[in-house]
């Protein structure tokens, strides 16, 4: 560096240092009476392990939404008549895992499905079945799978 750069550099420094470098301090001006604290960076978590130890399962599967049939003289007679299908169900189960749990197991589509809460807190299914499906032979492979399963 040249003597006359470095004694140039030197003057301005001084003056720098006499006169100040932020001399002229803008003051902002506030629209609002409320103050709002400024956004500042969020960083995404980075957790050092799992806070689960196990990932939970699925509480209604197909086999714990259907309960068991109902065989009772009334459900019978629906079955003939009306070509439906009367289970008790799990009472979280709503009327679309109702007709995926009947497709599942049984491999039968259901055409409607009416849902009731008895009186002693019990959630009963009326399944309908379409006109091609026989709800008799439906209700017989039912009952042989409820009974060689208890």
């Amino acid at each position: 560096m040249s003597p006359q750069k470095a004694s140039s550099k030197a003057q301005a420094a001084r003056k720098a240092a006499l006169k100040g470098v932020q001399s002229k301090k803008v003051k902002k001006v506030r629209t609002s009476a409320t103050f709002r604290l400024p956004k500042t960076l969020r960083l995404a978590r980075t957790p050092k392990y799992e806070r689960k130890a196990a990932p939970r399962f699925a509480k209604l599967d197909q086999y714990s939404v259907l309960r068991q049939p109902l065989n009772t003289e009334t459900a019978m007679k629906n079955i003939e008549d009306y070509n439906t299908l009367v289970f008790l169900v799990d009472i979280r189960a709503n009327k679309r895992h109702i007709k995926d749990a009947v497709k599942k197991v049984y491999d039968v589509d259901a055409a409607k499905i009416n849902t009731l809460i008895r009186p002693d807190g019990v959630k009963k299914a009326y399944i309908r079945l379409p006109a091609d499906v026989d709800a008799l032979d439906v209700a017989n492979k039912v009952s042989t799978q409820y009974i060689t399963l208890y």
